[in-house]
């Protein structure tokens, strides 16, 4: 009857095949010393041949015939090997952010870029800003809610993040082209060399 990888049990290390598996359960069942001593070594010989291109491999291999035998294999090893207390050791807890989204269509990065744009003076740079975060703003929209927005709700909805601060209901623009991406840039751009320009002299 065939056998299902599936159905067998989980290999420690699967780049060295279910074979070389097999090697190590039955050097486990070797009760002379010496005969598991040269089945573990001719197991790592057979491991080098795998991989012959790893760096530093002898303590690497030594260390995988450690991990593969579940750390019961009783031989004498000719370099020390990994604990088991240091392979099973919990990974760095990933610190997340506690503060709340406003509203998680829109995502925390347009929040940011709100709050960038506050700092901003006035002028056609930050005007140039703001209309990206419409656009970002509407994108975000959209993939949450196949049906569309209008611009206007976008709008609004801006003016109400920013407590009335941004206020582009009066405004006549589209947020479906990228004009405003390059005239942003450009504004930028223009800034910089004035203000390099300035430091010359």
């Amino acid at each position: 009857m065939m056998e299902y990888n599936t159905k067998q049990k989980r290999l420690p290390l699967p780049e060295y095949g279910r074979s070389v598996q097999k090697m190590v359960d039955h050097a486990l069942t070797i009760e002379n010393r010496e005969e598991r001593q040269t089945c573990a070594e001719t197991i790592v010989r057979i491991m080098r041949s795998m991989f012959p291109e790893l760096p530093d491999q002898e303590r690497k291999l030594w260390d995988h015939l450690a991990i593969m035998s579940d750390f019961k294999l009783d031989i004498d090893y000719p370099c020390e090997v990994i604990k088991p207390e240091e392979f099973h050791v919990a990974p760095e807890r990933v610190p997340y952010r506690n503060s709340e989204i406003r509203n998680r269509h829109y995502g925390r990065i347009v929040e940011e870029m709100i709050a960038h744009a506050l700092t901003l003076e006035e002028g056609e740079e930050k005007n140039c800003f703001i209309e990206l975060i419409l656009i970002q703003m509407k994108k975000n929209y959209i993939a949450w809610n196949k049906d569309g927005v209008e611009d206007k709700k976008i709008i609004d909805d801006l003016k109400s993040y920013t407590g009335g601060a941004i206020d582009f209901t009066d405004k006549e623009i589209r947020l479906t082209s990228n004009n405003s991406t390059r005239s942003y840039n450009n504004k930028r751009n223009n800034n910089n060399n004035k203000k390099n320009f300035k430091r010359k002299f």
